[in-house]
């Protein structure tokens, strides 16, 4: 009995070869279906998940008016700007832009710094004790903001870093997610490339910057985009570390939107929208190494 899905045919000596294999129709449909069960199932669930976002884009283009209709409404009656206008005219918001910038991209850069650091110490180096120094670090991404929040401003105002912006950099200088999730990925990695570059003379730091950082972008994409999500929506540690808007960031000045007796809805959802599109553009350019780092370190599930 012979095959009718897939068959190679023989070619006569001196001819070319004819095609090895035609596809069945079978085959053909389960390549050409662009879509599978599983996506009939999570597309609704995206959908879900992006309403929220959805409705913030279209509440900023309508009227105060619809906006405090009841019920609301869901789609705006024409584009209005006038919460645009009122966001970019307010002569403090390039200043907190500015200060949610600076904040965020030191945050970033010292995360990868001193993570990769950190990371690479406990991946590859045994020292007296580095178990249980990995052990009590890995504790603390368990402990909630809530309980070292009073700590960390005791400690700052020691340091005389309340109200400025240094109160804002220093406790987000590095965290153990980052050194945890850079000690994952280095472990990943084959030693052998190490080994040959340690027998050419490179030193351990030659060794961690010219060869496994350079391996490690996809981890390192994950440390950045985590680390400006955090920093950049962080609202309550700068709502108690700072006391003047002029080192206020971008989400604590959008709370002087709104007031006790009255609230300009469509300026606080312009400012949210605007708010929101380095979050997006950030995590839509390190989509890929994110998925990436993730089920590559052993973190996913």
């Amino acid at each position: 009995m012979t095959s009718t899905s897939t068959s190679a045919t023989q070619s006569p000596a001196g001819q070319p070869p004819q095609a090895a294999a035609v596809p069945t129709p079978a085959a053909t449909r389960r390549r050409r279906l662009p879509f599978s069960a599983w996506h009939l199932l999570l597309a609704p669930l995206a959908l879900l998940f992006a309403v929220p976002l959805i409705w913030l884009l279209l509440s900023s283009v309508m009227s105060d008016a619809e906006i405090n209709r009841f019920p609301p409404a869901l789609w705006p009656s024409g584009i209005n700007l006038g919460g645009y206008r009122y966001v970019l005219g307010n002569a403090m918001f390039p200043r907190w832009f500015a200060n949610s910038l600076i904040v965020s991209a030191v945050a970033v850069g010292s995360n990868l710094l001193f993570g990769a650091l950190g990371g690479y110490a406990f991946a590859r180096m045994r020292f007296a004790g580095s178990r249980t120094v990995l052990t009590l670090m890995l504790a603390t991404m368990v402990v909630p903001f809530q309980l070292t929040m009073i700590p960390t401003f005791l400690v700052m105002k020691k340091l005389g870093l309340i109200d400025t912006l240094g109160a804002l950099i220093v406790p987000s200088l590095v965290t153990p997610f980052a050194v945890f999730l850079l000690r994952q990925f280095f472990l990943s990695l084959p030693r052998e490339l190490e080994e040959a570059a340690w027998i050419d003379g490179c030193s351990r730091l030659r060794v961690l910057f010219l060869i496994v950082l350079p391996l490690s972008r996809p981890a390192l994409s994950t440390v950045a985009v985590l680390t400006f999500l955090a920093t950049w929506n962080d609202l309550t540690w700068p709502l108690i570390a700072i006391n003047h808007d002029v080192h206020y960031t971008l989400q604590l000045g959008l709370t002087t939107f709104q007031g006790q007796h009255h609230t300009k809805w469509s300026a606080v959802m312009a400012g949210n929208a605007i708010t929101i599109t380095p979050v997006l553009l950030a995590f839509l350019a390190a989509q890929k190494s994110f998925i990436q780092s993730i089920t590559s370190s052993g973190l996913k599930g």
